[in-house]
């Protein structure tokens, strides 16, 4: 007596015997409009079959029991030779189906649905189901909505593919009940900024080439705030001077330098009792003359032309030695342009004052034309506005510089 073989097995055997008959059969031949067939047919049964599979392996845990093995999954990928993570794709989406999608199951293996859309309305539909804490409605009718967001998913996929799907997903809310898409997103984004705010963190790694590296996880709109404000340095230069031709990164990392600049030190909070304030150490022949090194607070070094450059902007007090490195001077920070003069200084200026720049007023910074390290007076007359580029130049000791008759800035590279 022949054993009765189970249908869904004895399909399977059907299924190789006719691709066993295609094997020979070369397609190179068919006419276009029946290629165009065959493609559509042949992705629609491969997604079958992958859908079937899926469904298989939901519910034959006792095959990977029985040899030991972790999951179906595995137990498939090391039979098969095949992909570990693939495998355990297939039986996350045929345990969806089998547990709580049980219409988009049956349209995977009718074929109305494909492999690559399920996975994207399971995602969808269990972010949906999770929120169910966020919702004030009776478990029996937060069931029905589920059920119209999955109805409604599938008969979209008739229409659209996984990526359009996924947009409709994080909006399925709001096409199946409306009345509470509303309260659910305000809930979501309240643990979202709850969530972003405990992950806030910034760290600063010194690297030992004069150079840190910051790296920081902030609220998104921190991050857009910050965008916003960096990429007002970064704004097309229409100066000639190559600046536009630098790396992205790097102009948004001098636009980081030059906004830390430009922060007004009496917004900030007291620091160890006083206003937020920087503190160098440079010798006086490095003073006068701009040439040597300055030592910050933590012992870093700078150049003392870069520290006279920061002088013009920053809240930096210089604590100047002599001979005998004794203190000198220990500055103050009255040194700064007033909003009033910047706004003077950009109603008579208008753009940078360099040569041939066009920078405007509002993205230049405030130089002394006479240091104020060196007894330069914070007025109008000993003031000019240049741009980051410029304001860096005109401190760099591998340029020279000189005012122009009209009161414009002309550099020159040293030979």
């Amino acid at each position: 007596m022949a054993m009765t073989v189970h249908p869904f097995l004895a399909g399977a055997a059907t299924i190789e015997a006719v691709l066993d008959k295609l094997v020979d059969s070369e397609p190179v031949f068919l006419p276009v409009a029946e290629k165009r067939e065959a493609l559509l047919t042949l992705a629609r049964l491969s997604s079958r079959v992958e859908a079937l599979q899926a469904k298989l392996i939901a519910c034959a845990g006792e095959v990977a029991e029985a040899e030991g093995h972790r999951d179906v999954a595995a137990w498939v990928a090391a039979r098969t030779h095949g992909s570990g993570p693939a495998c355990r794709r297939a039986q996350r989406l045929g345990t969806a189906c089998d547990r709580r999608w049980q219409h988009l199951g049956r349209s995977l293996v009718t074929g109305e649905v494909n492999v690559d859309q399920g996975h994207v309305i399971v995602s969808a539909l269990d972010d949906l189901a999770s929120a169910a804490s966020l919702v004030s409605v009776g478990a029996e009718e937060w069931g029905r909505v589920l059920a119209r967001a999955e109805q409604h998913l599938v008969e979209q996929a008739a229409h659209f593919g996984p990526r359009e799907l996924r947009r409709m997903g994080e909006r399925i809310l709001e096409a199946v009940a409306p009345e509470l898409a509303d309260q659910l997103e305000a809930d979501q984004l309240e643990a979202a900024e709850r969530r972003a705010r405990r992950r806030t963190s910034l760290r600063i790694q010194h690297l030992g080439d004069g150079t840190a590296l910051i790296k920081a996880r902030v609220p998104d709109a921190v991050a857009l705030r910050l965008t916003t404000s960096l990429e007002a340095f970064t704004s097309p230069r229409r100066s000639g001077d190559g600046a536009e031709k630098q790396p992205y990164d790097r102009r948004m990392g001098q636009a980081f330098c030059s906004l830390l600049e430009v922060l007004d030190p009496a917004r900030l909070p007291l620091h160890g009792g006083d206003a937020t304030t920087m503190m160098i150490t440079m010798d006086l022949e490095a003073l006068t003359t701009g040439l040597g090194t300055a030592a910050l607070a933590d012992g870093s070094r700078i150049t003392a032309g870069e520290a006279r450059r920061m002088a013009c902007t920053a809240n930096l007090v210089p604590a100047v030695l002599g001979t005998r490195s004794v203190p000198l001077d220990l500055g103050h920070t009255a040194r700064l342009f007033t909003p009033a003069q910047r706004k003077a200084l950009a109603l008579r200026d208008r753009e940078c004052r360099a040569d041939g720049c066009s920078i405007p007023a509002a993205w230049c910074e405030a130089h002394h034309l006479q240091p104020w390290l060196l007894g330069g007076r914070t007025d109008l007359a000993n003031g000019i506005l240049l741009c980051s580029r410029h304001h860096h130049l005109v401190h760099d000791d591998r340029y020279l510089h000189d005012r122009l008759p009209n009161g414009d800035v002309r550099f020159a590279r040293r030979r």
